[in-house]
């Protein structure tokens, strides 16, 4: 049954603590386009139970003081469960990865494993590495497959299970402040966090001396071009998606700016890996075009101000 508390309300920006902001979009989960989009959405992963949202509103609060755009009204702790575990159907998920999960998708993620071991200047086996919101573990499965201690933290218990049936040693909340990495990834998850500055700030308790901390998230740029057009059928990777604020679950969205930012608040600074790190295991067994897309991204990192970035204490 949908009540007043089924939402929190976020009443300052969440990854700089700025009081000062402004409403961008704004329409209740009773408008019909939106219930349409979300009903569609999550129909073909599980299904949403709709009464919850009836009383909410998706509204987008832009940061003016570093950019961050982020949904005001989110979830509270037991819909956000029901979203991640029953709206999102586990089984679900993890049929259509192995379905659609190519052979590029594991050699992209073993050049970068590759590249942080080779930036970090060490051998494998003797480091540690963290990959909070795991999911399914996959990424460190090619982690442990270098020969790295790997270590993954998640919320949800089906994806707990799985990991641990090959392996991955699951770390509780409590124990993150008495660990210590040479990596902790984050890959995909600081959109999803209510809290992400609070939630750097932990995560920065865990980072070895000399270590460093991977943030990878959706690309906020374009986003008023997206608002202005309103196509809810948009495709993921179109240029009018939706799909950097997606409601209910990127409740952060993100651009440089507003990550460096954040990274400055928790007391950290920017790492650049020098583009000759990059460059040496580009190639492999893959396809012309994600050839080219390795050859242009570490540039593109390096100089254009993405939203994959590497931070190390101060």
């Amino acid at each position: 049954m949908a009540t007043e508390t089924n939402f929190l309300i976020r009443e300052k920006c969440p990854a700089c603590n700025s009081n000062h902001s402004k409403i961008i979009f704004d329409v209740p989960f009773t408008d019909a386009s939106i219930k349409k989009y979300l009903i569609d959405f999550y129909g073909k992963q599980g299904g949403i139970e709709y009464q919850y949202l009836e009383n909410g509103s998706y509204i987008l609060e832009e940061c003016l003081s570093c950019g961050l755009v982020y949904q005001k009204e989110i979830l509270n702790d037991f819909l956000m469960e029901r979203l991640y575990e029953t709206w999102i159907n586990p089984k679900t998920v993890f049929d259509e990865e192995e379905r659609t999960f190519e052979l590029d998708y594991y050699a992209r993620y073993t050049q970068e494993i590759a590249t942080i071991v080779g930036y970090l200047q060490s051998v494998p086996t003797q480091l540690r590495f963290l990959d909070f919101g795991m999911g399914w573990g996959k990424w460190l499965k090619l982690v442990s497959g270098f020969g790295i201690q790997a270590y993954g933290m998640e919320l949800s218990q089906s994806r707990i299970d799985y990991a641990k049936g090959f392996g991955i040693k699951i770390l509780l909340w409590e124990e993150l402040s008495q660990s210590q990495f040479d990596l902790v990834n984050t890959e995909q998850v600081f959109e999803h966090i209510p809290k992400p500055l609070d939630t750097l700030l932990e995560l920065k308790k865990a980072l070895k001396p000399g270590g460093i901390i991977k943030i990878s998230v959706p690309n906020g740029r374009g986003l008023s071009t997206r608002l202005k057009n309103l196509d809810w059928k948009a495709e993921k990777k179109s240029k009018y998606s939706f799909n950097p604020v997606s409601p209910l679950e990127h409740i952060n969205c993100f651009n440089n700016k507003s990550i460096v930012r954040m990274a400055q608040e928790a007391g950290l600074v920017q790492v650049r890996i020098p583009l000759h790190a990059q460059y040496a295991l580009v190639g492999g067994n893959t396809s012309i075009k994600e050839l080219l897309k390795n050859i242009v991204k570490p540039f593109y990192r390096n100089y254009f101000g993405g939203t994959y970035l590497f931070f190390k204490v101060k």
